[in-house]
């Protein structure tokens, strides 16, 4: 039975890695700080661990998608992250990529259960 629930939480994780870019741009339309994407997400269903977020987002930036900027205005400095132009036509195009492959397997998962 361990072996059985090990494999699941594994197969979980692999099918959760896979919507994580997607998932955070979608939140990237303005500036974010990570402990605000981190909650924003949360409160939608999405659970990411900061220790996964920072390295995607620092990913995320050096591929183009996303700028940041540091603002210090506040007690504690915060670095703020958006979604460039490039960044918002990967979004649309990821967006339209996801709702093809949910409605596939929408389909695929009503034609077992029938």
């Amino acid at each position: 039975m361990g072996e059985e629930k090990d494999l699941l939480s594994g197969l979980i994780s692999e099918l959760r890695r896979g919507t994580l870019i997607l998932s955070v741009l979608s939140q990237m339309g303005r500036p974010r700080y990570g402990y605000s994407l981190v909650q924003s997400l949360e409160e939608k269903g999405v659970s990411i661990d900061p220790n996964t977020l920072y390295p995607l987002l620092r990913r995320l930036q050096k591929q183009g998608l996303l700028e940041s900027e540091w603002e210090i205005g506040d007690a504690k400095p915060r670095k703020y992250y958006r979604r460039t132009l490039l960044g918002d036509q990967i979004y649309r195009e990821l967006s339209g990529q996801w709702r093809l492959m949910a409605a596939g397997m929408e389909q695929l998962l009503k034609e077992e259960s029938e």
